[in-house]
């Protein structure tokens, strides 16, 4: 209690005491039964109600240990099962859940990862990919605050996302390594990766890089061979030893016919070799017939210009050339789609021969572009230009000309565009809005519309590589911005009639990855409706079995994953339900397990990173150790905190109705007695 609390009710008391005594003592002619009982009940009053007014208050402190944590994380990959060592894995997880030892001294918490960090529910062994160093990441960032040590039970073997060993240099925690496998080593050839575009040209040939590995001791002859169907068209002779155990084979394949190309890379496998899965390999090439031309126009220098021609590059369907206003005219009428930087006056040809020739254009705009030119031009949207002004984006959720996901525009660094009132006099689209200091304006920053079967778009802010370098830092990929630049050139490139059901989906995917199509759907009036029931009818054309699958409502655009699909050719049609329209394709999923690339754990790196962390490494079978280890080591104890409370020693209802029944009483017992 605080020290002045109690002298204050000691002071309330006596001033109650001396209230009461004055009323009904001092100045009182009851009678002495009367006066003592009224004298009870006001000193009772002022007493409850000096006590409501000091609100008396003590403190409560509590006392309890904190016990460090230990997250144990496990691989819950394929590979786990292909080496054999998913019983293992699993009797390790009920050992550490039910030992005592180990539960008294830490609070254990149990994930499991595959391309991502999950909490643990229940363990399959069916993750098609394995990222270590995400996990890893995670859990430091998790934990960065909390003495937690992390037991990675894993083989080692990432196929996905950098390399474990070299992010993991800066970790905060202790990585104890729990090895899925062992030391002992067999003869293997291994086709370990191939690298070759998604498409090709027709009448061209596309390049092709195979890495090959040999693990063994001796000299050993093997032949190297691509098959498409039962044709040969690549074979090589090849000698692999202790000194040369890994070749890197380049070679070109023409692409002869539009479509769908699959091809098969395989290594003669070794006698008696015990891993044959990792000697084959599928691949295909969708060879088009022609690349969608973009003309880039620009008369400055700007770091836009090359993350442009990064994104737009990264689409292989799609072929960007920069010119100046001058060079452009002659580029003009062989590009589907027109991007000019910045424009100004010199850009005056260029404009009349857009005009002339209703091709489609994307308008960037930045703090030197020349309003005055572009309010002259045209009367289709108009800017008062002053100083320049710093604009963040805001994504419009109701957007639908085309599927976007929201990569994050929201916290995407600010544009810099000139600053007045962009004014848009025709019908059009917003797909991003400005925001300047965090409120929201009425002026858009990205918007399309259409006229005359032209397709223009405006994006009125520069900088935008600012936003591809802020995708990358966050994602560690520059994929999501690529893929938004991608939807939007495709729309804008595009000569296709708008459909009220249009389907998104690749020719080709690799079963190793998700296998997604999208679709949108709108109404009469071509307004999206986010309502409808869509499903897809997926038939497998060379078992003739089908399955239907429901799409889901992801924004503006559904969505489903069929990753469930084993390989193979497919046809599908999506279709609306309760009302007859419906879009069909076709499509194939390569076979590629990643998984079964492996014939042994990754001891020596598992090893590396529990040393270079300050962890130590165990075989899965060395239970003892692990225990002993973790429990003995004294970097690892419990901290005892204190927990300090101030608590009100009365509760002020209760004394709030007392008050009302003293005061109650005292009035009754008055007028009882005939008192005024």
């Amino acid at each position: 209690m605080h020290e002045n609390a109690l002298l204050y009710i000691i002071l309330a008391a006596f001033i109650a005491l001396a209230v009461a005594g004055y009323f009904y003592g001092y100045k009182s002619k009851l009678n002495l039964r009367l006066r003592w009982f009224f004298g009870t009940l006001r000193f009772l009053t002022i007493f409850v109600l000096l006590l409501l007014l000091i609100n008396p208050k003590f403190y409560q402190t509590t006392y309890f240990n904190i016990k460090p944590t230990l997250a144990v994380v496990v691989d819950n990959s394929h590979s786990v099962s292909y080496l054999d060592k998913n019983n293992e894995a699993e009797a390790l997880l009920e050992f550490l859940k039910n030992n005592d030892e180990l539960n008294n001294k830490f609070d254990l918490s149990f994930y499991a990862f595959g391309e991502s960090l999950k909490r643990l529910d229940t363990l399959t062994f069916s993750e098609r990919q394995t990222n270590i160093s995400d996990p890893l990441l995670s859990l430091n960032e998790i934990y960065k605050n909390k003495v937690a040590p992390v037991l990675l039970v894993t083989d080692g073997n990432q196929t996905l996302g950098t390399d474990f060993e070299f992010s993991t240099q800066n970790t905060k925690q202790s990585i104890y390594s729990v090895i899925l496998g062992d030391t002992v080593t067999y003869k293997d050839f291994a086709i370990t990766q191939i690298n070759v575009n998604r498409y090709a040209y027709l009448r061209n040939e596309f390049p092709v890089e195979v890495f090959l590995l040999y693990t063994g001791d001796t000299s050993e002859n093997t032949t190297f061979t691509i098959k498409q169907g039962n044709s040969t068209v690549f074979q090589q002779a090849l000698t692999f030893n202790a000194q040369e155990s890994s070749k890197v084979i380049d070679f070109k394949l023409p692409a002869n016919s539009v479509g769908v190309q699959k091809y098969t890379a395989a290594i003669s496998a070794l006698e008696n070799e015990k891993n044959t899965d990792n000697n084959t390999k599928f691949f295909a090439v969708e060879v088009i017939d022609q690349a969608t031309n973009v003309l880039l126009v620009s008369d400055i220098t700007h770091p836009d210009l090359g993350a442009l021609k990064k994104s737009i590059s990264s689409n292989e369907q799609r072929k960007l050339t920069l010119k100046t206003p001058e060079e452009a005219i002659e580029n003009l009428e062989d590009s589907q789609l027109v991007i000019l930087y910045q424009p100004t006056n010199r850009f005056n040809t260029v404009f009349d021969r857009l005009q002339q020739n209703n091709q489609n254009t994307l308008l960037i705009t930045g703090k030197n572009t020349n309003w005055t030119f572009l309010n002259a031009r045209q009367n289709k949207y108009s800017k008062a230009a002053y100083s320049s002004e710093q604009v963040q984006a805001r994504l419009n959720s109701g957007f639908a000309l085309f599927s976007i996901e929201d990569i994050g525009f929201n916290g995407f660094p600010p544009l810099e565009t000139s600053l007045g009132d962009l004014k848009v006099n025709v019908p059009h689209d917003v797909l991003l809005s400005q925001r300047i200091l965090g409120i929201d304006t009425e002026n858009p920053l990205l918007f399309t519309f259409e006229e005359n079967n032209r397709k223009m778009a405006i994006l009125d802010g520069e900088n935008i590589w600012k936003w591809r370098s802020h995708v990358y830092v966050r994602n560690k990929s520059f994929k999501p911005f690529d893929d938004f630049v991608s939807s939007l050139i495709q729309y804008l490139s595009s000569d296709k009639l708008r459909t009220r059901l249009d389907v998104k989906a690749e020719s080709f995917y690799y079963n190793s990855g998700d296998v997604k199509l999208s679709a949108q759907y709108f109404d009469q009036n071509y307004i999206f409706n986010n309502k409808a029931s869509i499903t897809i009818t997926v038939k497998n054309r060379e078992t003739e079995q089908e399955n239907t699958f429901p799409l889901l409502l992801k924004s503006n655009f559904y969505e489903v994953n069929l990753s469930s699909l084993p390989a193979g050719e497919y046809s599908y049609t999506v279709s609306v339900t309760d009302e007859a329209l419906s879009s069909s394709g076709n499509f194939s999923i390569i076979d590629f397990n990643v998984e079964q690339q492996f014939l042994n754990a990754n001891v020596d790196k598992l090893q590396r990173v529990s040393i270079a962390t300050g962890g130590v490494s165990y075989f899965v079978n060395d239970y003892s150790n692990l225990i002993s280890d973790l429990v003995m080591d004294d970097r690892y104890v419990s901290i005892q905190k204190s927990e300090q409370k101030i608590v009100t020693l009365l509760n002020w209802k209760i004394l709030l109705f007392i008050l009302a029944f003293l005061l109650a009483l005292e009035w009754f017992s008055r007028k009882y007695n005939g008192l005024t």
